[in-house]
Order: C-alpha cells, then sequence, then structure tokens
C-alpha cells in the first residue's frame, strides 16, 4: 500500500508512523503540492489536507485522515461526492475544552471576571456593595446583597448543546460542580449517555430547552445546519439570567444578534472563545461589556493534545493497514 502525508510531518512524528506501518505500506511525507500531485494517482491512504486537485488525481484512494476536528474549512463537493472513508480527529480536545467552559462559570459565578477589571483599577469593592458586608459580631445569618450577587452552582442548569465528546466532557464537568445537566443534540439517539445528564433531546426542543437553562454552552459543529443558527430569535427564548457560553465555532452565533441582547439585557452575559471573525476587531463593542468574557479561541490548547493527535493518527493508519474497522469516520454530508 501507499500512502501520503501532507503537509510534511517532522521527523519524530514521521517515525512513528512508520513503526505503525512495519514494512506494511510505502509512506511519502510531501513536503509540496507538487508532490503530492506526483505520488496521489496510486495512493492507497492520505493523511492531512487533500484539495480538488490532488482528489481528481487519485484513482485508488481509500481514507483520508484529517489532521483536524473541524470540517468547515475541509470539505468540497468532490469529495462529499467521491467514495474514499473520511476519518478526523474528534476525541482530542474534550476535557480541555470542558476545563475553560467551566472556568466562564466559575468567573461568573464569583464575579472574578468583574473583580480582575477592578484588580488593574486598584478598586477593592466586593459585587453586592461594600455596606453588605457581615459584622464579626453578627456573623452570616442573614442572606445579604453581597450573597445576592453570587450564583450557588447547585441551584442551575446547563444545557449543553452538542453532546459530542466536547459535550459530553463540560457535563461531566459541570455535574462534578452540583450543576444539574440536560442536553440537545441532532441526533439525540447517537448520543452516548452520560450519568447524571437528565436528558438529551433533539434541536427541535432546543428554545424550550434555553428557557430552562442558567448556562447555555455551545458545543456543536460548524455544519451547513449550525451555520448562524444562535440567530436572535433563538437567543430570545433564554432567561434573562442566563449566560451564554460558544466554545463551537463562530459562525453558529450571529455575533450582532448576540450584542443586542446583551446591551438590552435580554441575557446576563456571554463567554465566548470563538467568532464568526477573527480576531475580534478592536473596535468590537463586546471588548468593552463587563458582562462578557472573550478569550482569543485557546480553549483547545494544553500540553496533551499533541500526543492524542498522533495517537489517533497511528492507531487508524495500523487499523488501515488491517483491514479493520476505522475510528472518527465522517459523515462527509454533514460535515462530523
Amino acid at each position: 500500500m501507499k500512502i501520503l502525508i501532507h503537509p510534511a510531518v517532522e521527523a519524530d512524528r514521521l517515525n512513528a508512523l512508520l513503526e505503525i506501518a512495519n514494512g506494511r505500506a510505502e509512506l511519502v511525507n510531501c513536503e509540496t503540492t507538487a508532490d503530492v500531485l506526483k505520488a496521489v494517482p496510486d495512493a492507497d491512504g492520505f493523511l492531512g489536507k487533500i484539495t480538488p486537485e490532488m482528489l481528481a488525481r487519485a484513482e485508488k484512494l481509500q481514507w483520508i485522515q484529517t489532521f483536524t476536528v473541524s470540517l468547515e474549512h475541509y470539505i468540497f463537493p468532490e469529495l462529499i461526492e467521491h467514495p474514499c472513508t473520511l476519518t478526523n480527529m474528534r476525541g482530542l480536545f474534550g476535557d480541555v475544552i470542558a476545563d475553560q467552559v467551566m472556568g466562564y462559570v466559575i468567573c461568573f459565578a464569583r464575579n472574578l471576571h468583574l473583580y480582575i477589571r477592578q484588580q488593574l483599577e486598584h478598586r477593592y469593592e466586593p459585587a453586592g456593595g461594600e455596606s453588605s458586608r457581615v459584622d464579626n459580631a453578627f456573623g452570616p445569618g442573614v442572606v445579604n446583597n453581597m450573597d445576592r450577587a453570587t450564583i450557588f452552582l447547585p441551584d442551575t442548569t446547563m444545557l449543553v448543546v452538542g453532546m459530542g465528546a466536547i459535550g459530553s466532557e463540560i457535563a461531566r464537568r459541570a455535574l462534578a460542580f452540583g450543576i444539574r445537566v440536560r442536553g440537545v443534540d441532532q441526533h439525540p439517539d447517537l448520543v452516548s449517555p452520560t450519568a447524571g445528564v437528565e436528558s438529551v433531546v433533539g434541536t427541535d426542543h432546543l428554545k424550550s430547552e434555553l428557557a430552562q437553562a442558567d448556562w447555555v454552552v455551545i458545543a456543536a459543529p460548524h455544519t451547513p445546519f449550525t451555520q448562524g443558527w444562535f440567530n436572535s430569535d433563538v437567543i430570545q427564548s433564554m432567561k434573562p439570567t442566563g449566560y451564554l457560553m460558544n466554545i463551537g465555532r463562530g459562525a453558529i452565533v450571529v455575533l450582532a444578534d448576540l450584542v443586542q441582547a446583551l446591551q438590552s439585557g435580554q441575557i446576563a452575559g456571554a463567554a465566548l472563545d470563538v467568532f464568526d471573525q477573527e480576531p475580534l476587531p478592536a473596535d468590537h463593542p463586546m471588548w468593552e461589556m463587563p458582562n462578557c468574557i472573550i478569550t482569543p479561541h485557546t480553549a483547545g490548547y494544553s500540553t496533551a493534545i499533541a500526543g492524542r493527535h498522533l495517537q489517533t493518527m497511528c492507531e487508524n493508519l495500523g487499523r488501515f493497514l488491517s483491514g479493520q474497522p476505522l475510528t472518527n469516520i465522517v459523515d462527509k454530508q454533514v460535515w462530523y
């Protein structure tokens, strides 16, 4: 067999793949597009980024392994129609991204996003007002405004939109904090149960689920279905005390509609790691909103990821060369 790799990988990863191949296949580490076009006609497999021009020359291609989880930048019509099997890198980021989501939740619940801003101003001022601070003579026997300025997590509900590998890890983290968790998914019957999650329903129930949720976390991929999904019509179904978080893809949220909802007090706040335009323009109004947390598309970064990435490639290469079922098979029609 012949397996192409493009873009070319460095020596350490190539050696790991060669060890898996163990003489059962020729691995061609292609530096340039010209290298690919020359080698692809008799290739059986492809690791990396294939283009329409490359695919058009492939006469034997049976399998393509992407280097990424997301596929909105990868899929093209000819690939959808091609009989080859496409696999991606899902499963790498769940715990890492879930940690970031819980960071957002804790910031909002404990006002940390506000106190960090105040620290830069050298301002010592508790949410709820200094006058509410407990007197040591009386103790915390009465609920006061400082108490009310916090959110007690076990009294809240999280809705995870997209209950795949990432969404399921977010649910597990939230449950550990005592949060009630529910899910929405385009294919709820295919979702692997996560212990403690109350229910996972179809997207046709999204609005009724939004009305119950204090935390709404978008963990869905960018697909033709989810493009512009969270527009003003959907966002207005949220509770006025609800917080929207997006660690999925920026194209899922209509940012102008979200800004309007935040400015009008329609929802309490938002935390976004992804945007329909990246980087977020310096003059965008969200930068100035105290009820927003903005992170620069960092949720998936960790020292743990590269090793998992290589492990996934090696696993599927070994399966392909042995004729075993591949993992992470993509439905090309829906991009995941």
